[in-house]
């Protein structure tokens, strides 16, 4: 709602603006003589023309993008291997090139996420090598590197990072402030690995204590006590400098079924929907959250075409665009679970995605079979490339506010060494710990 409201002030600047170019802004200015009076009549045969401004910073990127450049930007895969110039099978078998590195090359994803399971996270300094190393591969746009670090159940970097308390813990502290300082801690210790994106925090609310996929990762089963965790969340991931992901809009709080292995149906009215699963997104829009990522979950009663929502246009265009006014990226959850896959191919559910209004691809099963359905889609013009721009602006605006579009940090093995783990940070752990009920 906050930004909503303030969409609508910049609507309201935009239109003084306009009116003040009406009167006369932009026009070239009254001519003048040698003497400099306005008014004379100028002596030169050239016509009058106003300047028109070369675009800067995300314009300027965007201007010099080919449409392949811009379709890679819309995609976050999995790459295999320790290393960026490490051969792996299985990045062969899905990309066609044998190292991370050349598979940023050739495709130019606009990100990357990390996973222990793909032999990306051994230890500290390799992580940093990894990370540095793929950012080298992109030099022209620097990467999202992302990962999945909730901490509590979900922890990908474990290890490596600061044994941080879940959110369920923290929540129980009752404290906002307690999911700011793990939030901060954390931010700072992937951003020393060279992670500058966490998909985090849980903004869901554990309405069905039967919850077999949220549970423990949410902050609580009251909206109105999550709300304040996941606003405090944010801003500690950014006082680290690195951007975050509430998840899993519209909610996956009240459900049985886990959208990895199934397709959940939650029957949430609009009402009870605004009452019960909005808050907390609300609250981390109102706190500028990066990105929302989308659940693969059904609401029949906010979108009756029974797609799950990361597919449905009424949910994220209509609810999360315009009924809370986020103009931030909007991710999919990972497209290789079951939950998406249930009615669509690989290549439609990417390209249906991003007509929903999805701006990030988040693992596709089939790389090339997603990039090519929305690089043809794009070339057909199912995909207006007025809506590709507006995604990929979008994605570069993040990467910009996180000052990462001219230039990409780079992470230092000998620093992350000694902030990860640190006993400042481990006392952050133990303080939570004590207060948790």
């Amino acid at each position: 709602m906050v930004r909503f409201m303030r969409t609508t002030g910049l609507a309201a600047i935009a239109t003084m603006v306009a009116g003040c170019a009406g009167a006369g802004a932009g026009t070239p200015p009254p001519a003048k003589s040698a003497a400099g009076q306005v008014g004379a009549v100028a002596t030169s045969s050239a016509p009058s023309r106003s300047v028109i401004p070369k675009p800067s910073g995300v314009e300027a990127v965007l201007a010099g993008m080919s449409v392949e450049d811009k379709v890679g930007q819309l995609f976050m895969p999995v790459l295999y291997g320790s290393a960026a110039d490490g051969s792996s099978g299985e990045n062969q078998a899905r990309f066609g090139v044998g190292t991370p590195a050349k598979a940023v090359a050739k495709y130019r994803p606009g990100g990357v996420i990390l996973f222990p399971w793909a032999g990306n996270v051994k230890n500290v300094r390799q992580v940093v090598a990894l990370t540095n190393g793929l950012q080298k591969a992109s030099p022209e746009i620097p990467l999202l590197i992302g990962a999945d670090q909730e901490n509590g159940k979900v922890s990908r970097l474990a290890p490596l990072v600061t044994e941080m308390p879940g959110a369920s813990v923290i929540g129980s502290t009752g404290d906002p402030a307690m999911a700011r300082k793990a939030a901060k801690v954390t931010g700072t210790e992937l951003r020393a690995l060279g992670i500058n994106l966490d998909f985090a925090p849980v903004a869901d609310v554990n309405i069905n204590p039967r919850n077999p996929v949220i549970g423990s990762r949410a902050y609580g089963s009251d909206p109105k006590k999550v709300a304040p965790m996941v606003a405090a969340a944010v801003q500690g991931f950014h006082d680290a400098g690195i951007a975050s992901t509430a998840k899993h809009f519209p909610g996956h709080g009240d459900t049985n079924v886990d959208s990895h292995t199934g397709l959940p149906v939650i029957q949430h009215s609009l009402s009870q929907w605004s009452r019960l699963d909005a808050p907390p997104f609300a609250a981390a829009i109102g706190k500028d959250i990066d990105a929302i990522m989308s659940a693969h979950v059904v609401m029949p009663k906010l979108d009756p075409s029974r797609d799950p929502a990361t597919l449905s246009k009424p949910i994220l265009t209509g609810l999360l665009r315009e009924k809370l006014g986020f103009d931030g990226v909007v991710s999919t959850d990972a497209l290789d679970m079951a939950g998406v896959r249930k009615k669509y191919g690989d290549g439609q559910v990417a390209v249906r995605a991003i007509q929903a209004g999805v701006d990030l691809l988040l693992m596709p099963p089939d790389f090339p079979t997603a990039y090519q359905a929305v690089l043809t889609a794009v070339k057909s013009g199912k995909i207006s490339t007025r809506r590709l721009d507006q995604s990929v602006r979008r994605l570069l605006k993040l990467k910009a506010a996180r000052g990462l579009l001219e230039r990409a940090p780079v992470a230092d093995p000998a620093k992350a060494e000694r902030v990860l783990r640190s006993p400042e940070h481990r006392k952050v752990a133990q303080l939570i710990n004590a207060r948790a009920r």
